[in-house]
C-alpha cells in the first residue's frame, strides 16, 4: 500500500507530470528543469523528492550538477506502469507540447552557462538543490 501511496502522491501534481514526460527526452540536471518549469530551486528540489521517494525517477551526481532519469527496466512493475501510463494519457496534451518545444531550447544551452545564469539571479545555488 505504501508504494501506491507514494506513487499516487507523486502523481497528482502537474509539475511532477511535467517533470516525468521532460525526463522522457533524455536525462536532465537540476538548473535544466528549473528553467522548464520556471520555479524556485528549492520548489524543483521538493518536487524531485516526491518523484524518488515513489522511484519513479533515479538521480546521480556528477560534480557539480545532480542528474534525474526516469526509473529503468530495474524498476518496480507497479512504477513502470505508472510512468506508461502518464506518457501514454498526456501525450497529446498542449503544456507537455510547448514543454517539449520549451525544453529541446534548453537542451541548447551549455549547463554550465544556464547554472551560472540561475545563481546570479537568486540567493540560492541551483546546483546544491539536492
Amino acid at each position: 500500500m505504501f508504494e501506491f501511496l507514494n506513487i499516487t502522491k507523486a502523481l497528482a501534481e502537474e509539475n511532477r507530470l511535467r517533470i516525468l514526460l521532460a525526463l522522457e527526452v533524455e536525462e536532465l540536471c537540476v538548473c535544466q528543469i528549473i528553467e522548464l518549469l520556471e520555479l524556485a530551486p528549492s520548489t524543483v528540489s521538493k518536487h524531485m523528492s516526491v518523484l524518488r521517494q515513489a522511484r519513479l525517477v533515479d538521480s546521480r551526481k556528477d560534480g557539480r550538477w545532480t542528474y534525474y532519469r526516469l526509473a529503468d527496466a530495474g524498476a518496480p512493475s507497479e512504477v513502470r506502469d505508472a510512468i506508461a501510463w502518464v506518457k501514454k494519457s498526456l501525450a497529446a496534451n498542449e503544456c507537455i507540447r510547448k514543454d517539449a518545444g520549451k525544453l529541446e531550447e534548453i537542451l541548447k544551452i551549455d549547463r554550465e552557462i544556464l547554472c551560472n545564469q540561475q545563481s546570479r539571479s537568486s540567493d540560492c545555488e541551483p546546483s546544491k538543490t539536492d
